[in-house]
């Protein structure tokens, strides 16, 4: 098939591409990215159910989590790497978790939107550079 698409092995866009696709299209590619990570940590290390699991893994993917982690990592982005966390903050949004605060909703995205940008640009070890840094202040996954 010729529109397939190989996740792992995906032959990586330029960063100029990835920058022209919209912030919320990258945060929601970035959502499954984080989502993923947390999830497949958890399984790695926990000998849970699914339900325990997901429970686990809430902490980590809510928003107010990931505001925090992009506050914590701000600082050592790349100037390229704020400039897309900083373009998918300031998109205007028209839906809000119920459960967090304006400004953390638009860091979570922002946050988001950096992971979805890494990946696309096929940044493989800085994206893991990052998905690490982001855990390291909520202490050890467990």
């Amino acid at each position: 098939m010729e529109n397939t698409i190989d996740i792992f092995n995906m032959q990586a866009k330029s960063d100029k591409d990835i920058l022209l696709i919209n912030p919320q299209s990258l945060a929601f590619v970035g959502d499954a990215v984080y989502s993923l990570f947390i999830r497949t940590h958890f399984c790695m290390v926990s000998n849970a159910r699914s339900r325990k699991l997901h429970k686990m893994s809430t902490d980590f993917v809510k928003a107010t989590a990931q505001s925090k982690s992009l506050d914590d990592i701000y600082d050592s982005l790349t100037e390229d790497e704020q400039a897309v966390a900083k373009r998918a903050r300031n998109t205007k949004v028209n839906t809000m978790s119920k459960h967090s605060k304006m400004i953390e909703y638009k860091k979570s995205t922002a946050f988001e939107a950096l992971l979805g940008y890494l990946f696309l640009c096929g940044k493989k070890e800085r994206l893991n550079e990052i998905l690490n840094l982001s855990v390291k202040n909520f202490g050890e996954i467990k």
